[in-house]
């Protein structure tokens, strides 16, 4: 892509909570991401700093029982690194793949992590494990909360995040605090329609943000031109096992290197995200959109440039457009586990 530059993995962190160590007469929480590749643990004091943190392979493929005492095991592995004893902790958060009733702690079900979720009571059966109070929440809106708490949406009071990765997801936060909606569904934006009888998206309808803008969505149009017969340097660094998926780094390189293939993908994907977040701009007028997720940090601010260019283009309010912030997330992959010791501590008081 001309003009593309080579971006190094985005580390500033806007607010970013300092870590350091414990104080023995300190509250902290314990916060989870949990998702369908990796789990992340982390140890948080109220204000914001990360006291100790571990990473584990979800290993979803070993069933329930086995992920929920990995769980355990990581928020042990954390406590530990942060030299917390169990009466240091007042509660544990889990950022969940999926929907769920927060209230009741039930996970409705997790396509990422295979079958066995489906009405699982996850906060009951992990507090068990561990003896400690556990809230779940779904985990971009976990990531959402992170980063108006400690990152790149401090101050807002409204914000919408919008997280890039395998998929698209969202998170709201309306009058400095996280919108849930009636159904526990509010901020499912990449299952927005964009283009109707589009491609079709993971959830089997067509059309939606996710289908068009995700990482996958990348993948899936390079794929089709290189099956097409048009050559692109996607291919060479996949190496040997073409099958494997087209990470983030992979897209990133190829387009560092003036790759015409994957150039054209990601700029259909910017089109159609920015498209995107000048339908969430139109609707709740917020003060800042933080983009986060694997893609955005690893392309970086030319990635975001285009995006803002196709929202900006599309507020039907263009007096003083520049007042609402499209930024960068500011807490890399600790949002959802920071955002989810947050969600204990709210759910705590």
């Amino acid at each position: 892509m001309p003009g593309w530059k080579a971006q190094a993995p985005h580390t500033s962190w806007l607010g970013r909570p300092p870590e350091g160590e414990a104080v023995a007469t300190e509250r902290v929480f314990v916060g989870v991401d949990l998702g369908g590749t990796s789990l992340t643990a982390a140890v948080v004091a109220t204000d914001g700093r990360v006291l100790g943190k571990v990473k584990h392979k979800t290993r979803a493929a070993r069933g329930v029982d086995d992920v929920i005492a990995r769980l355990a095991d990581a928020v042990r592995e954390a406590m530990a690194a942060a030299a917390v004893g169990q009466g240091g902790v007042v509660g544990v958060g889990v950022g969940v793949p999926g929907p769920l009733d927060a209230s009741a702690g039930v996970v409705h079900c997790c396509p990422n992590l295979g079958p066995g979720w489906e009405e699982l009571p996850l906060a009951e059966r992990l507090g068990e494990a561990l003896g400690l109070p556990v809230a779940i929440e779904n985990d971009v809106k976990v990531g959402a909360v992170g980063e108006h708490t400690f990152g790149a949406g401090q101050g807002a009071e409204d914000m919408m995040a919008i997280f890039v990765g395998t998929g698209i997801g969202g998170g709201l936060i309306l009058d400095g605090r996280l919108r849930a909606g009636a159904r526990n569904s509010a901020g499912e934006v990449g299952h927005m329609v964009l283009l109707p009888d589009g491609p079709l998206c993971g959830c089997g309808q067509r059309g939606h943000a996710e289908a068009l803008a995700s990482r996958t969505a990348i993948e899936r149009d390079v794929r089709e031109a290189m099956r097409g017969g048009r050559p692109s340097m996607a291919a060479e660094l996949l190496g040997a096992d073409q099958a494997r998926p087209m990470t983030a780094n992979i897209i990133g390189q190829a387009l560092e290197r003036g790759d015409a293939v994957v150039a054209e993908a990601v700029q259909r994907a910017q089109h159609y995200l920015g498209l995107l977040v000048s339908a969430c701009v139109n609707l709740v007028d917020p003060e800042v959109v933080v983009i986060g997720g694997g893609l955005p940090e690893r392309l970086g601010e030319p990635y975001l440039d285009a995006v803002r260019a196709v929202a900006r283009q599309h507020y039907v309010n263009q007096s003083g457009a520049e007042r609402v912030r499209i930024v960068p997330a500011a807490l890399g992959d600790l949002s959802g586990a920071v955002g989810a010791a947050v969600v204990a501590r709210q759910r705590s008081a």
